[in-house]
């Protein structure tokens, strides 16, 4: 394998948190991998409603680490809720300072919305589902502007170098349909920021591409990873057939709008006393039910918004649009699907992971911040916060170096994953390990990833889906309890003593075949 060694650090992803790191580190000189031209494969993008911040006078920090804490079912780190929700308003002035242009009152405020589990309206938005495109459109512009920042597109993370204890590189092939040969980045030290596993479902509203791979990665070369079976399921992704699921964005309900069944009725009433507004995996288990009822879910904007819809929120009217829906007249038809994984690689509070050298953020980590579910527009503001801390620490212990433009050789066609096993990993994912979990279907689910595993061993990318694939299924069969989105029907009941989890890939695999041998 052809080695390229560079005095930047590199940053694996093109998100959110990884455009914001590099930021952080200017004038130190970073290497950036995106498989995608840069803001058209992240996640980051299509994050419809914005980033959670106590900005409104009578809002605080206390009161969003409260309902963090509230939503999370007894798995955050308090601790953690605390410095995140206080630093919060310092990076939307951030962002603001980048050229994000935030919606704003006459007097120059940032006008809030109020998301599900909020107990105020502290979601920073833009144009009122475009906050993701925004964010993105202004730190991409920053970036590349940026003399320290080189953008390697078109390349894809495949692994990484690692003994078990520390990681000295980064094993990356070119993006494209034949796949290539590798070769080995070596630089000062790597931070992952490059997404979450949603598409690892059939059902998903994440971009083709996040699919678990970085986490896999971090998982194979021995990371520790945090709270796995923790994936939430957005209750209102449009059912159109599109994949991946477009998004009808909580900001629509906190606006007013009601959920329906086919029979016109409202059902998240009787579910729980903030209806339409309780926590997610509440609202995604009511809707889930009402599908397997044969009573197709759908959002009702009509009379809470009207027309206003289509001008308020033109990411939801495009892709009604596209579906031949009209909201001002017509209920949009919704289903719960994969939207964002809690768990991750296991952090501290300065996103180092238990390998040395290697740092994480966003998505792909677990900090200890969202527990069991996830509380509404923290994704963002979470990157934010840890791509900043992270960076910060990589200063102090990555040695700098002058460094020139890295360069990629020629390089022969590799090994992609095949999509026929792609489709059945997806297809078991939703059948067996989501909104609803058990026993019987998870171990299931686990032979299965084992043959899709061992029917193309050599492919780096699906190695790395399998393997967060297994990480996932193996936790959840070992959480023996429902907490937060992870819901087992032959274990309804939540246990009194609430405990995060902690799992390594050479733990998941060990049980993968003994299932009884479950992890402490």
């Amino acid at each position: 394998m052809q080695e390229i060694t560079t005095g930047r650090i590199i940053i694996v992803g093109a998100g959110l948190g990884a455009l914001y790191a590099a930021l952080c580190l200017a004038p130190r000189p970073v290497l950036l991998i995106s498989p995608d031209p840069l803001g058209s494969g992240a996640s980051s993008a299509w994050a419809q409603g914005g980033v959670a911040a106590a900005m409104a006078q009578a809002d605080s920090p206390e009161a969003h680490a409260l309902d963090t804490i509230a939503a999370g079912a007894g798995t955050v780190e308090a601790r953690v809720a605390a410095t995140v929700t206080e630093e919060a308003s310092a990076h939307i002035l951030a962002l603001t300072n980048f050229g994000t242009a935030f919606d704003r009152s006459a007097d120059g405020g940032y006008v809030m919305s109020r998301e599900a589990a909020h107990s105020f309206a502290r979601v920073v938005r833009v144009q009122g589902d475009q906050a993701g495109a925004e964010i993105m459109r202004a730190l991409i512009e920053r970036v590349r502007n940026t003399p320290s920042i080189q953008v390697l597109e078109g390349v894809l993370a495949r692994g990484l170098d690692s003994d078990g204890t520390k990681v000295t590189g980064v094993e990356i092939e070119l993006a494209q349909p034949e796949g290539s040969a590798p070769v080995m980045l070596r630089g000062a030290g790597v931070l992952l920021a490059g997404g979450g596993s949603g598409g690892l479902y059939a059902l998903t509203t994440n971009p083709a591409r996040i699919r678990g791979q970085v986490i896999g990665m971090a998982a194979r070369a021995g990371a520790l990873i945090a709270d796995a079976e923790f994936v939430q399921f957005h209750p209102t992704a449009i059912d159109c057939g599109e994949d991946p699921a477009p998004l009808a964005t909580e900001a629509l309900r906190g606006a007013g709008a009601h959920l329906i069944n086919s029979e016109g009725a409202r059902f998240m009433a009787e579910v729980h006393p903030l209806a339409e507004l309780a926590p997610r995996d509440i609202v995604a288990r009511a809707i889930f039910a009402q599908t397997q009822a044969g009573l197709r879910p759908m959002l009702d904007t009509r009379a809470a918004l009207g027309p206003a819809v289509l001008a308020e929120y033109p990411a939801v009217a495009a892709a009604c649009a596209r579906n031949g829906i009209d909201p001002v007249i017509q209920p949009i038809p919704v289903a719960a699907a994969a939207h964002y994984h809690m768990g991750g690689v296991a952090t501290d509070a300065h996103g180092r992971s238990s390998l040395a050298g290697l740092w994480v953020c966003g998505e792909a980590s677990s900090t200890g911040l969202h527990g069991a579910n996830r509380l509404a527009s923290n994704g963002l503001l979470e990157a934010l916060v840890f791509a900043r801390r992270a960076t910060q620490d990589m200063l102090e212990e990555c040695r700098a170096s002058e460094t020139d433009v890295v360069a990629l050789p020629d390089l022969p066609a590799g090994e992609t994953p095949d999509e026929t096993l792609v489709a059945q990993l997806r297809q078991t994912m939703t059948a067996y390990v989501g909104v609803l979990r058990d026993a019987e279907g998870l171990q299931r689910a686990l032979a299965t990833i084992a043959q899709i595993e061992a029917a193309q061993p050599d492919c780096a990318q699906l190695q790395n889906m399998t393997a967060t694939a297994t990480l996932i299924t193996a936790a959840a069969l070992a959480r023996r309890e429902s907490r937060g989105a992870h819901c087992r029907t032959d274990y309804p009941d939540t246990l009194p003593e609430a405990a995060r989890s902690f799992l390594t890939l050479a733990e998941a695999i060990a049980f993968r075949s003994n299932p009884e041998e479950l992890p402490a």
